[in-house]
């Protein structure tokens, strides 16, 4: 049946599964030249990339235990009956109306009585605005001891969340918030009266289970956010059992947040949420309708420069993001594209989080118009003015076949939005040319061939 525009399933998961193992289950792939970022990292770079909530026009997948029970969506905040503190919050924040997935879950993440939910959705959605508002919400003040328990993978991850969680409470001074976190200390023999813990699972464990600072059986609503983050982080993904293993089933709300769906992260899921209400927000990238496929012969490096400039100067770019192997070939791309006039910008595996952050906050703000970077930013950007990406380089796994993941995330950085955009291939070999082909048949979409050499077919291409 389909309910409000949103396709609504039967869902009905195990109730007996096995404890996951902890293991590395990141499988995004870095430059080989670079030293590769964790999956923890690359989630707080794209965190702190998304300023703000981005307009999407992403189908949102619902997965209903009840297909019954009613499913409704918010357009505005108003509708949410929400504490007119805590509304003033999200207003003085600048969300001027729920994103899909917030309009979505929150409806029933407010609900009474509380509903679990497992929800997956990309950085960028407003996912933890989401959640931190139904914990918001559901404090009571008068109890002075923690209701609401949020984990995250890593301190970096921790903070982030608690900075939405002050900002949107800001006009509530009397709910108080605690970091579980290093660097953060208790004195011993004392009992902690903030209502919401955000922390890592390993000082949570602590203070909970070691030193008696508070108690797990009171929490009245479990956030565990990062979920794929906290299977690749060693040792979390069991910490992450042993909380919940103390915490109230039948009184306390459950929600579980993840960027992606694999079956790792839902047995994990299994886990911790019972009869959940389970929401899909669906990568924009998964379609390739509106980007426009070309490829570009060429017979050398320098030929493959040459093309990039014949393209630069013919057709109106608002932004451009070019993907190369190693950093060696994009630090010497950006040094001719330099000499050349353009204004450009490297983002490589060997920069800290910190300078990556830098860069691409340079490049949000239009300061820089071509970004050339490796595999270190084939997914997780949103930059609305992306109009073109070049694959400077074709991206092949280990065995020098065709990366097709890699090229569906590296190209899905332009047609954000439901714009159109364009892709350029760069093939140099015979090699190269096999995996376009191979790309265009793993898609089953047609790769054009441009003639860069042509400045009339060149036009048609930012016309067509």
């Amino acid at each position: 049946m389909v309910f409000n525009n949103l396709e609504v399933k039967n869902l009905s998961l195990n109730s007996e599964t096995k404890e996951a193992e902890s293991k590395d289950k990141d499988k995004d792939k870095d430059d080989g030249a670079d030293g590769p970022m964790s999956a923890a990292e690359k989630s707080l770079l794209q965190k702190i990339i998304h300023k703000g909530l981005v307009e999407s026009t992403k189908d949102l997948e619902i997965q209903r235990k009840d297909p019954s029970s009613p499913l409704y969506s918010v357009k505005s905040f108003e509708l949410l009956h929400l504490k007119p503190e805590l509304l003033k919050g999200v207003y003085a924040m600048g969300f001027n109306a729920p994103s899909k997935i917030q309009e979505t879950a929150l409806p029933t993440l407010l609900a009474d009585p509380p509903q679990n939910m497992i929800a997956q959705s990309q950085s960028g959605t407003g996912k933890t605005a989401a959640f931190v508002l139904a914990m918001l919400s559901r404090v009571n003040v008068d109890k002075n001891y923690p209701q609401v328990l949020c984990l995250s993978p890593t301190y970096e991850l921790a903070i982030q969340t608690g900075e939405v969680a002050a900002k949107m409470s800001q006009f509530c001074p009397e709910i108080k918030i605690k970091y579980a976190v290093r660097g953060e200390e208790v004195s011993r023999g004392s009992k902690i009266s903030d209502h919401i813990i955000i922390g890592t699972p390993g000082k949570v464990l602590d203070w909970a289970l070691k030193y008696r600072f508070f108690d797990l059986s009171k929490i009245s609503v479990f956030v565990l956010d990062e979920a794929d983050v906290m299977i690749a982080t060693q040792g979390h993904q069991d910490q992450c059992i042993r909380i919940h293993k103390m915490l109230p089933k039948s009184s306390c709300q459950m929600m579980f947040f993840s960027a992606t769906y694999e079956p790792e992260v839902m047995e994990f899921a299994e886990i911790i949420v019972s009869n959940p209400l389970i929401i899909r927000l669906m990568r924009e990238e998964e379609s390739l309708d509106n980007i426009k496929q070309y490829y570009v012969k060429c017979r050398s490096v320098e030929e493959k420069y040459v093309a990039i400039t014949n393209i630069y100067s013919v057709i109106s770019i608002g932004q451009a993001i070019i993907f190369c192997h190693t950093r060696r070939t994009a630090g010497w791309l950006a040094e001719k594209m330099t000499k050349d006039g353009h204004r450009v910008a490297i983002l490589s595996g060997d920069l800290t989080v910190e300078q990556r952050i830098a860069v691409l906050d340079r490049f949000r703000a239009g300061l820089e118009k071509v970004l050339i970077t490796t595999n270190v930013l084939a997914r997780g950007i949103d930059v609305a003015q992306v109009t073109i990406v070049v694959n400077f380089d074709l991206p092949m796994d280990q065995n020098r076949k065709a990366d097709c993941e890699t090229y569906l995330h590296r190209i899905g950085r332009t047609g954000r939005f439901g714009k159109s955009g364009i892709a350029i291939n760069l093939v140099d070999s015979e090699e190269s040319a096999l995996i376009c082909q191979e790309i265009e048949r793993h898609f089953n979409k047609k790769i054009h061939y441009l003639d860069a050499e042509d400045p009339d077919e060149i036009e048609k291409i930012g016309t067509s």
